[in-house]
């Protein structure tokens, strides 16, 4: 398809996106602004029940939502749950990869197992989750978009956060990558790295730890955390037509941090 001019999506159209580890803060944020913003819904989670509060939020917003079960771990259950999807919705036009773990942990303390987890969901399965989803907009050849979520971990040196940082390097590197390779095919392939974002669990854990709460907001120039809603509109942003030039980038939110 190389030199081909790609059909532009037509703006009335209802469009169709899949979001990954959606059952609670940024996925269930994203998840809701995009069915906001025009689109059916395919969310996942580990566990069934955990996604009721998600696909409710999306049906209120006058969306169809469609709940799939994955761990992005497992290659049967990544190609099944992307098979549900695309079966359900009829195509799919938008990737977010959200499901993400974290380790704070010494370096030196770091254990194969620990490792192996952390880059399993975040790095491998962000892969492979875009390969699905490149080797369907490529088989129905049609344009799309793949947007995952990174970290200012994986831009800036931070003490016990080495695992987790690394995993969120190699996302922002892969994005360039794929969207080099797949631009040809109308791919759009791009990143998001938000600093610290104020999810109900971590607000939770800054009630017990108002010291670190302070310590941590006195280094962002704007004075305050992120929230779900700034990453969900970044998204809707890279996502839409004011988006369309927009490949191989990392789209930072932080509030300045990484400006000094």
């Amino acid at each position: 398809m190389t030199g081909e001019a790609m059909p532009r999506q037509k703006s009335a159209e209802r469009r169709a996106a899949f979001v990954t580890g959606a059952s609670q803060g940024l996925g269930a944020a994203i998840a809701l602004a995009l069915a906001r913003d025009g689109y059916d819904v395919a969310v996942s989670a580990q566990r069934p029940g955990r996604l009721d509060a998600t696909t409710g939020n999306i049906g209120s917003a006058g969306a169809r939502a469609v709940p799939v079960l994955l761990d992005v771990r497992s290659r049967p259950s990544l190609e099944r749950a992307m098979a549900e999807a695309i079966a359900a919705l009829g195509r799919l036009d938008l990737l977010v990869n959200n499901a993400g773990v974290t380790l704070r942990k010494p370096a030196l303390e770091v254990t194969h197992a620990e490792w192996e987890e952390v880059m399993g969901v975040n790095l491998t399965g962000t892969f492979f989750m875009s390969q699905q989803m490149g080797r369907h907009l490529v088989a129905t050849r049609r344009p799309g978009c793949i947007i995952s979520i990174a970290s200012t971990h994986g831009m800036l040196g931070y003490a016990e956060r080495s695992t987790y940082g690394i995993s969120k390097a190699g996302i922002i590197h892969m994005t360039r990558m794929l969207a080099h390779e797949w631009a040809q095919h109308g791919i759009r392939v791009n990143a998001i790295a938000p600093g610290t974002v104020e999810t109900a669990s971590r607000a939770e854990y800054f009630k017990s730890n108002a010291g670190a709460r302070q310590a941590m907001i006195e280094r962002i120039p704007l004075r305050r955390f992120g929230a779900p809603e700034d990453v969900a509109g970044a998204v809707c942003y890279l996502a839409g037509p004011h988006g369309e030039y927009i490949t191989g980038q990392t789209l930072v939110l932080d509030g300045g941090l990484t400006a000094y």
